[in-house]
């Protein structure tokens, strides 16, 4: 049996992963500790820092900014990159339906149905990283709600216009998740543990691959390529 080299991701693909996967750990921590503060530290003569959850804030801040203009990226290259175009996997016509069954159906059977090719991003990952980017969008909107409550004046550093303008496209989720600023907190802080949840699942799936079916999956998001079996 011999392999052929296949090539996967782009180095600015992979670039991209990885600066998702450290924003996605910087925004777990620090959001965890804006919700609850787990640790504290501490200057000269025993004072506690008071600036530890401005700190968390800002890389909060910052950390989700680079997530969502990376995820921005992603969604554009759905349908304009030279490399593949992911939508076309999204798309429920016959053979996307059936490809999505049977890597599933491998997926629980432990590769025993393994009636697929393997050499392509298949649709089942490719509505499982859809999910994915869905509720990025939903961090994003909520978490700019919950910043721009924080601006209760109306003003910002950068002029009336910025909270004005937050206002203009995040007040819908106070609506839909129940109608107070408690009710969008709680949709984000619920939202970030299926995103976790996600990740662990994304993790597992890719060790499970490379198990099951010896084609070097995991190191896709290293080198680029996985070698494919052929017979």
């Amino acid at each position: 049996m011999s392999y052929q080299k296949i090539e996967r991701m782009t180095t600015f693909m992979r670039l991209n992963h990885w600066v998702v996967a450290i924003c996605m750990v910087v925004a777990v921590a620090t959001g965890l500790y804006i919700g609850h503060p787990y640790y504290q530290t501490f200057i000269a003569d025993g004072a506690v820092d008071k600036y530890v959850m401005a700190w968390n804030r800002w890389f909060h801040l910052m950390g989700a900014i680079i997530f969502d203009v990376s995820s921005i990226i992603v969604a554009y290259l759905y349908f304009f990159s030279r490399f593949e175009k992911p939508y076309k996997k999204l798309v429920p016509n016959g053979h996307n339906l059936k490809e999505f069954t049977v890597v599933l159906l491998n997926l629980v059977t432990f590769n025993r149905t393994k009636k697929f090719s393997s050499s392509h991003a298949d649709s089942f990952n490719a509505v499982f990283f859809f999910i994915f980017h869905l509720m990025l969008a939903w961090m994003l909107f909520t978490g700019l709600q919950l910043y721009v409550h924080g601006l209760a004046s109306g003003l910002s550093s950068i002029g009336a216009w910025w909270p004005a303008m937050l206002h203009l496209v995040t007040d819908w989720t106070v609506t839909i998740t129940g109608g107070t600023y408690m009710d969008v907190r709680i949709s984000h802080h619920t939202t970030m543990y299926l995103i976790i949840a996600w990740a662990m699942f994304h993790i597992y799936y890719q060790v499970w691959r490379t198990v099951f079916w010896q084609e070097s999956d995991i190191a896709i998001v290293v080198g680029g390529s996985k070698y494919v079996k052929q017979n």
